[in-house]
């Protein structure tokens, strides 16, 4: 996983907590306001100073994979929970569509990336530390939105190879994809093409140049078929992705830190924000770890059970909402 390294004597609750006290003595208004991390449930997010309701009810948006569907389940489940009624509009494509959507009132909520959103935002961000990034995203965000405390369960992009592409050309890093420039096929969604964290990226970053780009899906089948057949050499992957171990591929390591680190956090318009809402999706963020969240996905992506399911079922176990009648 690509997400900033600790030293070993600062654990990231460690840091969350330092960050918090910095804050509360800042001279800036928007970073004092800023939420810092899995702790706060004090309704307190980054940007809009509340006065939203879900009287009304939320409709939840969700990207076009996997997890993300997951996510807005796993949303609607701990909202429904405490009384707030959800509709799921899953699977409505890329952050390109679902953003204008948030901000145009069509959904009101949706499970995000820290990193990934703002690098959408600001391409020339820099921030990678967590609390870093929800402060940066309080300055990027659209009026109108905002990002509520991130949870402990993170997903990153990866940049997979097979073991023997890697053996036949020495790969382990990203780095060592630029003394196979004009060689290489990248497969990944259409949209990776135009991203920072993405061929523009590793263009930047590491001076790689692919042979081909091959528009497929997100760290769906038709990207991990390719990449078992040998139709693209390097595959964009999820780190929360099981295949990536049960097929042994290798994970290129990102020494300079293109990746971001990616801890989940709800965006949210204003006009949903309330108490209520934010304290049950802090919940769930506290709750849904990783490997969790990894679990999850094999459910779904193996078992072939429903996103839905899969979500009520575990936020039954965990106490975060009933089972259902």
């Amino acid at each position: 996983m690509t997400s900033p390294k600790t030293s070993p004597s600062t654990s990231p609750q460690t840091r969350r907590t330092v960050l918090a006290g910095l804050l509360a003595g800042a001279s800036v208004p928007v970073l004092a306001a800023c939420s810092t991390g899995i702790t706060s449930l004090d309704g307190q997010g980054t940007g809009g100073a509340g006065g939203g309701s879900s009287a009304g009810g939320i409709t939840i948006g969700t990207a076009n994979f996997t997890e993300n569907q997951i996510l807005g389940h796993l949303y609607a489940a701990v909202l429904e929970a405490v009384g707030v009624k959800t509709t799921v509009r899953a699977n409505l494509g890329t952050r390109e569509i679902l953003i204008p959507a948030l901000k145009g009132g069509d959904i009101d909520l949706l499970p995000e990336y820290q990193g990934a959103l703002l690098h959408y935002l600001d391409a020339k961000a820099t921030a990678t530390e967590e609390g870093e990034m929800q402060n940066a995203l309080a300055i990027a965000l659209p009026a109108g939105l905002q990002v509520l405390p991130y949870g402990e369960a993170e997903d990153s992009d990866a940049f997979a190879v097979t073991r023997e592409t890697a053996d036949k050309y020495g790969l382990t890093t990203l780095a060592d994809l630029k003394k196979q420039n004009g060689k290489l096929v990248i497969g990944a969604a259409p949209e990776v093409k135009k991203r920072m964290v993405g061929v523009i990226g590793l263009k930047e970053v590491y001076g790689v140049e692919f042979k081909e780009f091959k528009s497929l899906d997100s760290s769906g089948p038709l990207v991990k078929g390719a990449l078992k057949k040998g139709d693209v050499d390097v595959a964009n992957l999820f780190t929360t992705d099981t295949d990536i171990a049960a097929e042994g591929w290798v994970v290129l390591a990102d020494p300079k830190n293109l990746v971001p680190g990616q801890h989940i956090v709800p965006l949210i318009a204003d006009r949903k924000a309330d108490s209520t809402v934010r304290k049950a999706l802090a919940r769930l963020g506290n709750t849904l770890t990783t490997e969790a969240l990894t679990e999850l996905n094999r459910q779904v992506d193996k078992d072939k059970k429903d996103p839905d399911d899969v979500a009520h079922t575990w936020a039954t176990t965990q106490g975060l909402t009933k089972t259902r009648k």
